[in-house]
């Protein structure tokens, strides 16, 4: 629901979008102020000290004007002389303390400082040092006290300019950074919708495919994200080649689980056939029995359910055998020679079809031993050679082959040859559109392959079983068949 509702509703993206503008806002935010505080204290600094030059410059001005002077230790006329800028402050000093100060006036006459103003020179020493003093009703003044020659002096400029510059700058770069955070958020705004639309996009084709009842039913082919959205170059495309990759893997669970399931009802369908079968004979000659029939001998009657009822028995031993190998349950594992395993099965199966020619050829350079559970692995064998001996015709030549061969795609000697059982017939072959599904339980070939008169049907899971059995210790079986020949084989790891 939240995916479904993110990507309908679109609120998830949106607050994205939010989220990314606010990003980049408060990141120009950040650098705009940044800048600009940078350039205020710059600017600060330069006419800052353009101004503290020229108070130094006037205070050696109003030194050099006072030794031409023959005034008293209070005349101040120097301010009179052309040049000075107005509100230029001088002051003359005695025994550390002001005794005249004057200030230059708009109108370019000289105004005396009241009590007030002198209190706010005081502790200026004639060092040449630069302070910056507020005087009552002159405001923020930048001043310099040096004594040379005997002539201590004290002159101070206004920096109501800089401020007012300084309020200048302000204001400006307030104005340009919020011209260009507006400029710059409604361009992120608008380039971070534009990026964010392949997303949005991709949204929807999972919430589509979040919709679709995959548990159930037959589902149709899957949406999936467009080409345009697949650029592996860009996080959004990356995105979409996983989200289509993942797609993929669901469709093909799906197509699985719809196999898996086809192959159950198909199991069940034909598990119940055959169970029901002997089941129907026992019942049949269980009532013939019962009604006291005359046409069919008891013995007789007696001998057919016992007969139905080891076929049954068979069945559910074979069904509970693949249930385990399915369940991954440990078979026994101990050194068994298979050349020996391999002769007692032949040896067994020709004492029951003796119709048939019955070959057995050992290609080994000495005795084999495989790491195996030797009653499991005498019935894969031992079903192998049912299989040939029933759907072949009498007198066919049936060939067991045990021989060892170099383990294929091997990446060191360490790894050990395989050994192979071949059981080779010449028979009438396996139709080419059984082969596919050969191993497969329940399958049969009876339309094709004659059996030998007189034989019951199997249930079709011996070959499944030798499959499972053989995939149970580590190995494989293949076969390969055509009209007159008809090969199985087994291979298994030498190091079990």
């Amino acid at each position: 629901m939240g995916v479904t509702a993110a990507a309908t509703g679109g609120l998830g993206w949106r607050s994205l979008r939010v989220r990314l503008v606010l990003f980049v806002s408060v990141t120009l935010v950040v650098v705009c102020t940044a800048m600009a505080l940078t350039t205020v204290f710059v600017q600060r600094v330069y006419l800052l000290g353009d101004l503290d030059q020229r108070v130094a410059d006037a205070a050696e001005r109003s030194q050099g004007g006072l030794q031409r002077r023959t005034g008293g230790a209070t005349d101040l006329g120097f301010l009179n002389e052309r040049g000075q800028p107005t509100g230029t402050l001088a002051a003359r000093f005695a025994d550390g303390e002001v005794i005249a100060a004057e200030v230059v006036t708009a109108d370019g006459h000289q105004k005396t400082l009241t009590a007030s103003q002198l209190a706010a020179l005081k502790g200026i020493s004639a060092n040449g040092s630069l302070h910056t003093r507020t005087i009552p009703g002159l405001g923020a003044y930048r001043l310099t006290a040096i004594d040379g020659d005997g002539i201590p002096v004290l002159a101070g400029l206004p920096m109501a300019g800089v401020q007012r510059v300084m309020d200048r700058l302000v204001v400006v770069e307030t104005v340009l950074a919020a011209a260009g955070l507006t400029a710059a958020a409604c361009t992120s705004a608008v380039v971070i919708r534009r990026r964010l639309r392949p997303l949005v996009r991709v949204a929807a084709t999972a919430a589509e495919v979040a919709r679709m009842p995959l548990d159930r039913g037959e589902v149709a082919a899957l949406t999936r994200v467009d080409a345009r959205d697949t650029d592996p170059g860009t996080e959004a495309g990356q995105v979409g080649v996983a989200l289509n990759l993942l797609i993929d893997h669901v469709e093909s669970s799906l197509a699985e689980r719809r196999r898996t399931e086809q192959r159950m009802r198909r199991f069940l369908a034909d598990a119940g056939h055959e169970l029901r079968t002997p089941l129907a004979s026992i019942a049949g000659y269980a009532e013939y029995m019962n009604g006291g029939n005359g046409t069919i001998e008891p013995e007789l009657a007696w001998h057919r359910v016992s007969a139905q009822s080891a076929r049954m028995t068979d069945l559910v031993e074979d069904l509970l055998l693949l249930a385990r190998i399915d369940e991954g349950r440990p078979l026994q594992r101990i050194e068994v020679n298979l050349a020996t395993l391999v002769a007692e099965a032949v040896w067994d199966a020709q004492a029951a079809g003796g119709e048939h020619d019955w070959q057995l050829a050992l290609r080994l350079d000495g005795p084999v031993k495989v790491v195996a559970d030797p009653s499991r692995l005498h019935q894969v064998v031992a079903n192998l050679l049912t299989n040939a001996r029933v759907h072949t015709p009498a007198g066919t030549k049936i060939t067991v082959v045990v021989e060892t061969v170099k383990t294929v795609g091997a990446a060191d000697a360490e790894a050990g040859p395989e050994c192979v059982i071949r059981v080779r017939d010449d028979g009438p072959g396996i139709p080419s559109e059984l082969l596919p599904t050969v191993f497969e339980r329940f399958t049969r070939a009876d339309a094709s392959r004659s059996r030998t008169p007189g034989k019951d049907g199997g249930s079709g899971l011996g070959l499944a079983i030798a499959a499972a059995i053989t995939e149970a210790h580590g190995g494989r079986i293949d076969v390969a068949s055509e009209p007159g020949r008809t090969e199985f084989s087994v291979r298994l790891p030498t190091g079990g």
